[in-house]
Protein backbone atom coordinates (compact mmCIF):
# COMPACT_ATOMS: atom_id res chain seq x y z
CA UNK A 1 0.00 0.00 0.00
CA UNK A 2 1.59 3.49 -1.32
CA UNK A 3 0.83 6.83 1.27
CA UNK A 4 0.77 10.38 -1.12
CA UNK A 5 2.40 12.99 0.09
CA UNK A 6 0.95 16.51 -1.58
CA UNK A 7 3.15 19.43 -1.32
CA UNK A 8 1.68 22.47 -3.01
CA UNK A 9 3.85 25.91 -3.75
CA UNK A 10 1.85 28.79 -4.73
CA UNK A 11 3.60 31.50 -5.98
CA UNK A 12 1.92 34.84 -6.74
CA UNK A 13 4.04 37.24 -9.11
CA UNK A 14 1.60 40.57 -9.54
CA UNK A 15 1.90 41.78 -13.10
CA UNK A 16 0.65 44.96 -13.05
CA UNK A 17 -1.44 47.08 -10.06
CA UNK A 18 -4.54 45.00 -9.86
CA UNK A 19 -3.75 42.21 -12.10
CA UNK A 20 -2.21 39.44 -10.12
CA UNK A 21 -0.96 35.83 -11.66
CA UNK A 22 -0.85 32.97 -9.86
CA UNK A 23 0.94 29.23 -10.89
CA UNK A 24 1.58 26.25 -8.57
CA UNK A 25 3.97 23.68 -8.45
CA UNK A 26 2.34 20.06 -6.73
CA UNK A 27 4.35 17.32 -5.86
CA UNK A 28 2.61 13.63 -5.07
CA UNK A 29 5.55 11.37 -3.78
CA UNK A 30 4.20 7.23 -3.55
CA UNK A 31 6.37 4.89 -1.29
CA UNK A 32 5.39 2.07 0.50
CA UNK A 33 4.71 1.20 3.78
CA UNK A 34 7.03 -1.89 4.23
CA UNK A 35 9.80 -3.00 2.62
CA UNK A 36 12.21 -6.52 2.79
CA UNK A 37 15.97 -6.08 3.68
CA UNK A 38 17.77 -7.28 0.08
CA UNK A 39 15.08 -6.23 -2.06
CA UNK A 40 14.47 -3.66 -4.31
CA UNK A 41 11.11 -0.58 -4.20
CA UNK A 42 10.24 1.98 -6.34
CA UNK A 43 10.02 5.52 -5.44
CA UNK A 44 7.45 7.68 -7.89
CA UNK A 45 7.10 11.54 -7.93
CA UNK A 46 4.32 12.75 -9.80
CA UNK A 47 5.08 16.71 -10.81
CA UNK A 48 2.19 19.17 -11.80
CA UNK A 49 5.10 21.95 -12.92
CA UNK A 50 2.58 24.56 -13.74
CA UNK A 51 4.29 27.25 -16.06
CA UNK A 52 7.29 26.05 -14.80
CA UNK A 53 9.82 25.57 -17.72
CA UNK A 54 13.20 26.18 -16.84
CA UNK A 55 16.07 25.26 -14.51
CA UNK A 56 14.85 22.88 -11.83
CA UNK A 57 16.38 20.08 -9.52
CA UNK A 58 14.64 17.22 -7.27
CA UNK A 59 17.42 16.42 -4.22
CA UNK A 60 16.76 13.26 -1.65
CA UNK A 61 18.74 12.24 0.98
CA UNK A 62 18.81 8.08 1.62
CA UNK A 63 20.06 6.52 4.92
CA UNK A 64 23.52 4.66 4.81
CA UNK A 65 22.85 1.19 3.46
CA UNK A 66 20.31 1.98 0.32
CA UNK A 67 21.44 2.94 -3.08
CA UNK A 68 19.16 4.26 -5.59
CA UNK A 69 19.48 4.10 -9.56
CA UNK A 70 17.21 5.48 -12.06
CA UNK A 71 14.16 4.72 -13.49
CA UNK A 72 11.94 6.68 -15.68
CA UNK A 73 14.17 10.16 -15.23
CA UNK A 74 11.55 12.05 -17.49
CA UNK A 75 14.13 13.72 -19.65
CA UNK A 76 16.07 14.82 -15.83
CA UNK A 77 20.04 13.98 -15.41
CA UNK A 78 19.62 11.60 -12.74
CA UNK A 79 22.91 10.77 -10.31
CA UNK A 80 23.27 8.98 -6.91
CA UNK A 81 26.40 9.94 -4.84
CA UNK A 82 27.18 10.45 -1.28
CA UNK A 83 23.56 9.05 -0.61
CA UNK A 84 21.96 12.00 -2.47
CA UNK A 85 19.85 11.29 -5.32
CA UNK A 86 19.79 14.60 -7.51
CA UNK A 87 17.61 15.06 -10.65
CA UNK A 88 18.56 18.14 -12.50
CA UNK A 89 16.21 19.42 -15.57
CA UNK A 90 17.90 22.23 -17.79
CA UNK A 91 14.61 22.36 -19.10
CA UNK A 92 11.51 20.45 -17.92
CA UNK A 93 9.19 18.30 -20.13
CA UNK A 94 6.52 20.10 -21.59
CA UNK A 95 3.62 18.28 -20.50
CA UNK A 96 2.12 19.98 -17.58
CA UNK A 97 2.02 16.41 -15.29
CA UNK A 98 4.64 13.82 -15.03
CA UNK A 99 6.03 11.42 -13.54
CA UNK A 100 9.89 10.80 -12.30
CA UNK A 101 10.46 6.92 -10.78
CA UNK A 102 14.01 5.80 -9.26
CA UNK A 103 14.79 2.47 -7.81
CA UNK A 104 16.22 2.14 -4.31
CA UNK A 105 17.89 -1.20 -2.54
CA UNK A 106 17.91 -2.20 0.27
CA UNK A 107 20.82 -3.99 2.18
CA UNK A 108 19.81 -7.41 3.25
CA UNK A 109 21.26 -6.85 6.79
CA UNK A 110 19.21 -3.76 7.45
CA UNK A 111 16.13 -3.48 9.73
CA UNK A 112 14.13 -0.37 11.34
CA UNK A 113 12.48 2.48 9.88
CA UNK A 114 13.50 5.76 7.88
CA UNK A 115 12.10 8.19 5.55
CA UNK A 116 13.18 10.23 2.84
CA UNK A 117 13.88 13.58 3.21
CA UNK A 118 14.90 16.17 0.59
CA UNK A 119 14.03 19.60 -1.32
CA UNK A 120 12.39 20.79 -4.76
CA UNK A 121 14.58 24.00 -6.06
CA UNK A 122 13.47 25.87 -9.28
CA UNK A 123 14.41 29.39 -10.66
CA UNK A 124 11.15 31.47 -11.41
CA UNK A 125 11.74 35.21 -12.41
CA UNK A 126 15.47 34.47 -11.74
CA UNK A 127 14.71 33.57 -7.89
CA UNK A 128 15.87 30.42 -6.60
CA UNK A 129 12.72 29.06 -4.59
CA UNK A 130 12.24 25.61 -3.11
CA UNK A 131 10.03 23.24 -0.90
CA UNK A 132 10.83 20.73 1.25
CA UNK A 133 10.11 17.34 0.80
CA UNK A 134 9.69 14.38 3.53
CA UNK A 135 8.27 11.07 3.07
CA UNK A 136 6.27 9.27 5.57
CA UNK A 137 8.41 6.27 7.78
CA UNK A 138 8.88 3.41 5.74
CA UNK A 139 9.34 -0.06 7.86
CA UNK A 140 12.46 -2.68 6.64
CA UNK A 141 11.30 -5.86 7.36
CA UNK A 142 14.66 -8.48 8.69
CA UNK A 143 15.96 -10.43 5.50
CA UNK A 144 14.37 -14.30 6.49
CA UNK A 145 17.77 -15.38 4.21
CA UNK A 146 20.29 -14.01 6.71
CA UNK A 147 21.34 -14.67 9.91
CA UNK A 148 19.89 -12.38 12.43
CA UNK A 149 23.75 -12.33 14.26
CA UNK A 150 24.37 -9.78 11.52
CA UNK A 151 21.26 -7.47 11.17
CA UNK A 152 22.12 -3.97 11.94
CA UNK A 153 19.43 -1.29 12.14
CA UNK A 154 19.70 1.48 9.62
CA UNK A 155 20.08 4.38 12.02
CA UNK A 156 23.49 2.24 13.27
CA UNK A 157 24.24 1.02 9.82
CA UNK A 158 26.95 3.81 8.70
CA UNK A 159 28.92 3.19 12.39
CA UNK A 160 29.23 0.14 11.97
CA UNK A 161 29.75 -1.10 8.20
CA UNK A 162 33.11 0.54 6.63
CA UNK A 163 32.27 1.54 3.08
CA UNK A 164 33.97 0.20 -0.18
CA UNK A 165 36.13 3.06 -1.46
CA UNK A 166 37.29 1.68 -5.37
CA UNK A 167 40.60 2.41 -6.06
CA UNK A 168 41.58 5.80 -7.93
CA UNK A 169 41.84 5.33 -11.64
CA UNK A 170 44.00 7.53 -14.00
CA UNK A 171 42.35 11.03 -15.48
CA UNK A 172 41.39 10.16 -19.32
CA UNK A 173 42.59 12.94 -21.90
CA UNK A 174 40.27 15.48 -23.03
CA UNK A 175 40.89 17.22 -26.64
CA UNK A 176 38.62 19.15 -28.61
CA UNK A 177 39.67 20.04 -31.71
CA UNK A 178 37.64 22.25 -34.68
CA UNK A 179 38.46 22.22 -38.02
CA UNK A 180 39.01 25.01 -40.07
CA UNK A 181 35.96 26.68 -40.88
CA UNK A 182 35.33 26.23 -44.64
CA UNK A 183 32.97 27.55 -47.60
CA UNK A 184 29.71 25.91 -47.48
CA UNK A 185 28.98 24.42 -51.15
CA UNK A 186 25.95 26.79 -52.14
CA UNK A 187 28.69 29.74 -50.82
CA UNK A 188 26.50 31.45 -48.52
CA UNK A 189 28.49 30.79 -45.20
CA UNK A 190 31.35 29.14 -43.31
CA UNK A 191 31.07 25.46 -41.84
CA UNK A 192 32.63 25.20 -38.53
CA UNK A 193 32.59 21.70 -37.23
CA UNK A 194 33.87 20.95 -33.52
CA UNK A 195 35.55 17.27 -32.54
CA UNK A 196 35.26 16.73 -28.71
CA UNK A 197 36.99 13.57 -27.69
CA UNK A 198 35.62 13.59 -24.01
CA UNK A 199 36.34 9.77 -23.02
CA UNK A 200 34.62 8.22 -19.86
CA UNK A 201 33.10 12.23 -19.21
CA UNK A 202 29.14 11.84 -18.89
CA UNK A 203 27.23 14.80 -17.46
CA UNK A 204 27.28 18.85 -17.90
CA UNK A 205 29.70 20.17 -20.19
CA UNK A 206 29.60 22.76 -22.81
CA UNK A 207 31.02 24.61 -25.46
CA UNK A 208 31.92 28.59 -26.09
CA UNK A 209 32.80 29.86 -29.35
CA UNK A 210 33.69 33.46 -29.76
CA UNK A 211 32.41 34.56 -32.74
CA UNK A 212 33.57 38.14 -34.64
CA UNK A 213 31.27 40.66 -35.63
CA UNK A 214 29.61 40.52 -38.71
CA UNK A 215 28.79 36.74 -38.85
CA UNK A 216 25.52 35.10 -37.31
CA UNK A 217 25.82 31.19 -36.06
CA UNK A 218 22.96 29.15 -36.90
CA UNK A 219 23.00 25.48 -35.16
CA UNK A 220 23.60 22.33 -37.80
CA UNK A 221 24.52 19.27 -35.64
CA UNK A 222 24.05 19.92 -31.56
CA UNK A 223 24.29 16.20 -31.35
CA UNK A 224 21.75 16.41 -28.02
CA UNK A 225 23.58 19.77 -26.81
CA UNK A 226 21.02 22.82 -26.09
CA UNK A 227 22.69 25.64 -28.74
CA UNK A 228 22.23 29.44 -28.43
CA UNK A 229 23.88 32.15 -30.06
CA UNK A 230 24.13 35.69 -28.27
CA UNK A 231 26.49 37.98 -27.88
CA UNK A 232 28.51 36.98 -30.50
CA UNK A 233 28.88 33.54 -28.15
CA UNK A 234 28.14 30.24 -30.15
CA UNK A 235 26.95 28.03 -27.24
CA UNK A 236 26.45 24.12 -26.73
CA UNK A 237 25.57 23.02 -23.51
CA UNK A 238 24.94 19.52 -22.39
CA UNK A 239 23.37 18.21 -18.97
CA UNK A 240 23.99 14.66 -20.07
CA UNK A 241 26.88 14.21 -22.92
CA UNK A 242 26.46 11.77 -25.58
CA UNK A 243 27.36 8.14 -24.99
CA UNK A 244 30.02 7.69 -27.47
CA UNK A 245 33.86 8.26 -26.54
CA UNK A 246 34.10 11.36 -29.07
CA UNK A 247 31.51 12.65 -31.72
CA UNK A 248 31.30 15.88 -33.73
CA UNK A 249 29.12 19.00 -33.91
CA UNK A 250 28.91 21.38 -36.75
CA UNK A 251 26.92 24.59 -37.08
CA UNK A 252 27.22 27.70 -39.61
CA UNK A 253 28.63 31.09 -40.02
CA UNK A 254 26.60 33.42 -41.99
CA UNK A 255 28.41 36.45 -42.75
CA UNK A 256 26.68 39.93 -43.57
CA UNK A 257 29.03 40.70 -46.76
CA UNK A 258 29.76 37.98 -49.30
CA UNK A 259 33.07 38.74 -49.82
CA UNK A 260 34.07 38.65 -45.79
CA UNK A 261 36.57 35.95 -45.20
CA UNK A 262 36.91 32.83 -43.43
CA UNK A 263 37.03 33.93 -39.41
CA UNK A 264 39.12 33.76 -37.22
CA UNK A 265 37.49 31.55 -33.91
CA UNK A 266 38.63 31.25 -30.17
CA UNK A 267 36.56 28.70 -27.75
CA UNK A 268 36.65 26.87 -25.02
CA UNK A 269 35.49 23.31 -23.77
CA UNK A 270 34.11 23.14 -20.45
CA UNK A 271 32.76 20.40 -17.77
CA UNK A 272 32.49 19.87 -14.14
CA UNK A 273 34.89 17.85 -12.37
CA UNK A 274 33.39 17.18 -9.35
CA UNK A 275 32.34 20.39 -8.47
CA UNK A 276 35.10 22.07 -10.46
CA UNK A 277 34.90 23.63 -13.45
CA UNK A 278 37.10 22.80 -15.95
CA UNK A 279 38.14 23.86 -19.28
CA UNK A 280 40.52 23.13 -22.35
CA UNK A 281 41.15 25.14 -25.15
CA UNK A 282 39.53 24.26 -28.26
CA UNK A 283 42.61 23.10 -31.26
CA UNK A 284 42.38 23.80 -35.14
CA UNK A 285 43.39 21.59 -37.98
CA UNK A 286 42.83 22.15 -41.69
CA UNK A 287 42.00 18.25 -41.67
CA UNK A 288 38.51 17.06 -42.73
CA UNK A 289 37.16 15.33 -39.50
CA UNK A 290 34.38 13.51 -41.55
CA UNK A 291 37.10 11.64 -43.63
CA UNK A 292 39.20 10.29 -40.67
CA UNK A 293 38.99 6.48 -39.51
CA UNK A 294 39.47 5.94 -36.05
CA UNK A 295 42.46 5.46 -35.78
CA UNK A 296 43.16 8.65 -37.63
CA UNK A 297 41.54 10.25 -35.11
CA UNK A 298 43.35 9.09 -32.29
CA UNK A 299 46.57 10.51 -34.45
CA UNK A 300 44.86 13.64 -34.40
CA UNK A 301 43.91 13.90 -30.19
CA UNK A 302 47.10 12.82 -29.75
CA UNK A 303 49.08 15.69 -31.49
CA UNK A 304 46.61 18.73 -30.97
CA UNK A 305 45.69 17.81 -27.77
CA UNK A 306 46.52 18.88 -24.11
CA UNK A 307 47.21 16.97 -21.27
CA UNK A 308 44.64 15.39 -19.13
CA UNK A 309 44.36 18.29 -16.10
CA UNK A 310 43.24 21.29 -17.79
CA UNK A 311 44.13 24.75 -17.83
CA UNK A 312 42.85 26.24 -14.90
CA UNK A 313 42.47 30.42 -14.08
CA UNK A 314 45.84 29.98 -11.88
CA UNK A 315 47.82 29.46 -15.31
CA UNK A 316 45.56 31.92 -16.83
CA UNK A 317 46.72 34.67 -14.15
CA UNK A 318 50.49 33.63 -14.50
CA UNK A 319 50.32 34.39 -18.23
CA UNK A 320 49.10 37.69 -17.51
CA UNK A 321 51.57 38.33 -14.60
CA UNK A 322 54.61 36.74 -17.15
CA UNK A 323 53.47 39.13 -19.93
CA UNK A 324 53.19 42.11 -17.54
CA UNK A 325 56.97 41.33 -16.06
CA UNK A 326 57.90 41.21 -19.59
CA UNK A 327 56.94 44.85 -20.40
CA UNK A 328 58.68 45.89 -17.61
CA UNK A 329 61.47 44.09 -18.80
CA UNK A 330 61.26 45.91 -22.06
CA UNK A 331 60.27 49.17 -21.08
CA UNK A 332 63.50 51.02 -21.36
CA UNK A 333 63.45 49.66 -24.58
CA UNK A 334 59.99 50.81 -25.42
CA UNK A 335 60.57 54.13 -24.13
CA UNK A 336 58.46 53.41 -21.11
CA UNK A 337 59.26 55.84 -18.38
CA UNK A 338 60.69 55.20 -14.40
CA UNK A 339 57.20 56.21 -13.38
CA UNK A 340 55.39 53.96 -15.66
CA UNK A 341 57.08 51.01 -14.45
CA UNK A 342 56.45 52.08 -11.37
CA UNK A 343 52.88 52.00 -12.11
CA UNK A 344 52.60 48.74 -14.20
CA UNK A 345 54.85 47.09 -10.82
CA UNK A 346 52.15 48.03 -8.61
CA UNK A 347 48.91 47.38 -10.71
CA UNK A 348 50.55 43.49 -10.86
CA UNK A 349 49.93 43.47 -6.54
CA UNK A 350 46.63 43.53 -7.19
CA UNK A 351 45.74 41.02 -9.76
CA UNK A 352 42.98 38.80 -8.50
CA UNK A 353 44.13 35.32 -7.32
CA UNK A 354 41.74 32.29 -7.82
CA UNK A 355 40.02 31.06 -4.44
CA UNK A 356 38.87 27.45 -4.00
CA UNK A 357 35.42 26.49 -4.49
CA UNK A 358 32.14 28.66 -5.48
CA UNK A 359 32.53 32.45 -4.30
CA UNK A 360 31.07 35.54 -5.27
CA UNK A 361 32.52 38.98 -5.79
CA UNK A 362 30.82 42.50 -6.43
CA UNK A 363 32.52 43.70 -9.91
CA UNK A 364 32.93 47.68 -9.78
CA UNK A 365 33.89 48.51 -13.40
CA UNK A 366 35.29 47.14 -16.46
CA UNK A 367 37.68 48.63 -19.68
CA UNK A 368 39.58 48.07 -22.81
CA UNK A 369 42.49 49.94 -20.97
CA UNK A 370 43.94 49.43 -17.80
CA UNK A 371 43.85 52.36 -14.74
CA UNK A 372 45.76 52.84 -11.65
CA UNK A 373 43.88 51.19 -8.94
CA UNK A 374 44.96 52.65 -6.08
CA UNK A 375 44.66 56.32 -7.31
CA UNK A 376 41.52 55.92 -9.66
CA UNK A 377 39.08 53.76 -6.70
CA UNK A 378 40.43 55.95 -3.60
CA UNK A 379 37.87 58.91 -4.52
CA UNK A 380 35.23 56.15 -3.47
CA UNK A 381 36.44 55.42 -0.07
CA UNK A 382 35.66 51.32 -0.09
CA UNK A 383 36.49 49.43 3.08
CA UNK A 384 37.84 46.78 0.72
CA UNK A 385 40.38 46.21 -1.67
CA UNK A 386 40.28 46.42 -5.20
CA UNK A 387 41.59 43.22 -7.62
CA UNK A 388 41.72 43.43 -11.45
CA UNK A 389 41.23 40.42 -13.93
CA UNK A 390 41.50 40.02 -17.56
CA UNK A 391 38.35 38.74 -18.73
CA UNK A 392 37.67 38.43 -22.65
CA UNK A 393 39.69 41.14 -23.52
CA UNK A 394 38.68 43.47 -20.55
CA UNK A 395 40.25 44.72 -17.36
CA UNK A 396 37.84 44.08 -14.93
CA UNK A 397 37.80 45.23 -11.31
CA UNK A 398 36.21 43.57 -8.28
CA UNK A 399 35.98 43.88 -4.47
CA UNK A 400 35.58 41.58 -1.43
CA UNK A 401 34.82 37.92 -1.59
CA UNK A 402 32.21 35.73 -0.41
CA UNK A 403 31.10 32.07 0.22
CA UNK A 404 27.24 33.08 0.38
CA UNK A 405 25.36 34.88 -2.49
CA UNK A 406 24.01 37.20 0.18
CA UNK A 407 26.68 38.43 1.60
CA UNK A 408 27.64 39.26 -1.89
CA UNK A 409 24.13 40.62 -2.79
CA UNK A 410 24.26 43.00 0.51
CA UNK A 411 27.49 44.32 -0.10
CA UNK A 412 26.72 45.42 -3.48
CA UNK A 413 23.87 47.60 -2.25
CA UNK A 414 25.83 48.86 0.14
CA UNK A 415 28.36 50.08 -2.53
CA UNK A 416 25.01 51.54 -4.12
CA UNK A 417 24.23 53.35 -1.13
CA UNK A 418 27.67 54.53 -0.09
CA UNK A 419 29.26 55.32 -3.22
CA UNK A 420 28.30 57.00 -6.82
CA UNK A 421 28.89 53.62 -8.37
CA UNK A 422 25.40 52.08 -8.79
CA UNK A 423 26.09 49.61 -11.44
CA UNK A 424 27.77 47.24 -9.74
CA UNK A 425 27.12 43.78 -9.58
CA UNK A 426 27.92 40.25 -8.49
CA UNK A 427 30.01 38.00 -10.31
CA UNK A 428 30.72 34.40 -9.42
CA UNK A 429 33.71 31.96 -9.67
CA UNK A 430 34.33 28.21 -9.25
CA UNK A 431 38.04 27.42 -8.34
CA UNK A 432 39.02 31.17 -9.71
CA UNK A 433 37.18 30.70 -13.26
CA UNK A 434 33.93 33.06 -14.00
CA UNK A 435 30.67 30.99 -14.22
CA UNK A 436 27.13 32.63 -14.10
CA UNK A 437 25.63 33.14 -10.96
CA UNK A 438 22.81 30.61 -11.80
CA UNK A 439 25.38 27.84 -11.76
CA UNK A 440 27.21 28.86 -8.36
CA UNK A 441 24.01 29.29 -6.31
CA UNK A 442 22.91 25.62 -7.89
CA UNK A 443 26.23 24.05 -7.32
CA UNK A 444 26.80 25.75 -3.89
CA UNK A 445 22.53 24.88 -2.94
CA UNK A 446 22.08 28.45 -1.89
CA UNK A 447 18.73 31.23 -2.33
CA UNK A 448 18.62 33.71 -4.78
CA UNK A 449 17.99 36.78 -3.55
CA UNK A 450 16.92 40.43 -5.44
Amino acid sequence: MYRVIVLIINLITALSIGSIFQSSVVLNIQVPDEVVAGTEFEVQVNIQKGNLESFSRLQQTLPAGLSASSYVSSNADFTFEEKKVRMIWLRMPSKNEFSVVYKIKVDERLKGSFDIKGKFSYIDENERKSVSIESQPITILPSPNIDPALIVDINDFEQQVIPYIPPATAEPQMACIRQKPYTEPSGNGFIVKILVNKESKQKFAKIEETIPTGYQAVNIDPREAIFTFRANTAKFLWMNLPPEPYFTVAYKLIPASQSTPPPQLKGKFSYLEGEKTMSIDIKQTERDLASLDPAEINDLIFSLSMPALAQSVQQTSTIVTTSSQKTIETGSKTGTSKSQLKEIKSNLSYLLEPEEGVYYRVQLAAGHKSVNIARYFRKFNLDKEVRKELHEGWHKYSIGSFSVYKEARDYRIHVWNTTIIDDAFVSAYNNGVRITVQEALMIGNQMWYK
